[in-house]
């Protein structure tokens, strides 16, 4: 009798402590490179230059074990469940002091206005808090921190300063120009040139990065016509600058929302990357978009058109709200423009919502 009432719980410890090693392990490495990312934001706020050093197969194996949907799922209903009304004062007020949050932009300063983290994260601003530049043609979509910007060349694109990824993985397959409506492409080989429309014209690319503590709500960045949504259910990790240098094509491992159109000089697209917390991304005018399901395809995507739903596709203003995410990620824009395009920008530098990105 005594065997029988040990062998039964050794028997399911033995079934679960894989899983716990597993987590445990991949947990306390994530922890390890948070640490890692601290000393190397010290070095480069220092001036020092800091050396790309990128992670091998088994590290981004590892990180990839920590059940990070999972944990982004459990986050996004934790910020839903609504705070008694005098501990949303404390919470709420140890989120700003953590995150360098600016209340006084909020439409409602008030704190006990907000039921649950979520309505926090998502709170509206003032609407002369962010005026937009009329002056130039593309502007930020959201708040963050520049981490990149340029032409793409070679079919690669630079999520930060000497670390590339894939534009076709990125992105996916091409679309044809016909289903979207743009005047008819150059005939080009590449990837690349499969996306410029007209000839003469070039492919940019801009990341920005939204801290935690940002506006988390994006808009569009210029006048433009969304054709195409496609949807990548993909990993959750963490996309800060210091893990952005660490995993090479880390936004495409993540769960991200391509929409993709035209504006008046051809290609344009917007895409919206998850991250760690951040499984919910969200578009306004996207109400069949479900991001971070429990059940997906690895390496899968799954496409909508607006054109044959809506034969004029979805115009967007500059400016306009476009949708947002539970708690801070990236943005990550591709277009095409002539070859005299500048962008007005540094990398590394802070921007806020309407202000601008380049212009011709």
């Amino acid at each position: 009798d005594r065997k029988k009432l040990h062998t039964a719980p050794v028997r399911q410890v033995f079934r679960l402590r894989p899983f716990h090693i597993l987590v445990a392990t991949g947990g306390g490495y994530a922890g390890y490179r948070k640490y890692e990312d601290y000393k190397l934001e010290q070095l480069e706020k220092s001036g020092i230059e800091v050396p790309v050093k990128l992670a091998s197969e088994w590290e981004v194996a590892l990180y990839k074990s920590v059940p990070t949907r999972l944990l982004s799922r459990a986050w996004g209903r934790l910020n839903q469940v609504e705070l008694p009304t005098w501990l949303r004062k404390p919470v709420y007020s140890l989120y700003i002091w953590t995150f360098g949050v600016n209340m006084k932009e909020a439409a409602v300063e008030d704190l006990h206005h907000y039921r649950n983290l979520s309505e926090f994260f998502r709170r509206k601003l003032k609407p002369q808090a962010r005026p937009v530049c009329s002056l130039h043609s593309v502007i930020s979509p959201s708040d963050g921190k520049i981490l990149n910007f340029g032409q793409v060349k070679n079919c690669e694109v630079e999520q930060v300063k000497g670390v590339t990824y894939s534009l076709e993985s990125f992105l996916g397959p091409h679309i044809c120009t016909e289903k979207l409506n743009f005047s008819q492409a150059p005939t080009g080989n590449s990837f690349q040139q499969q996306l410029v429309t007209k000839e003469g014209n070039e492919l940019y690319h801009c990341v920005i990065y939204l801290a935690p503590g940002d506006y988390h709500c994006f808009h569009s960045p210029t006048d433009w016509r969304v054709s195409h949504r496609r949807h990548f259910p993909g990993s959750l990790m963490s996309v800060n600058p210091g893990v952005a240098r660490w995993i090479k094509e880390l936004f495409c491992h993540n769960e991200r929302v391509v929409l993709t159109g035209d504006w008046k000089h051809g290609f344009f697209s917007l895409t919206a990357v998850g991250a760690t917390n951040v499984g919910s991304i969200r578009i306004y005018f996207d109400q069949d978009l479900h991001t971070n399901s429990p059940s997906y395809s690895k390496g899968s995507y799954n496409d909508f058109s607006f054109i044959s739903n809506n034969k004029e596709g979805i115009p967007m203003r500059k400016g306009e709200h476009l949708g947002e995410f539970n708690l801070g990620s990236t943005i990550v824009l591709i277009f095409e423009a002539p070859k005299d395009f500048k962008f007005h920008l540094k990398a590394g530098q802070k921007i806020r919502f309407g202000e601008a990105l380049g212009s011709l």
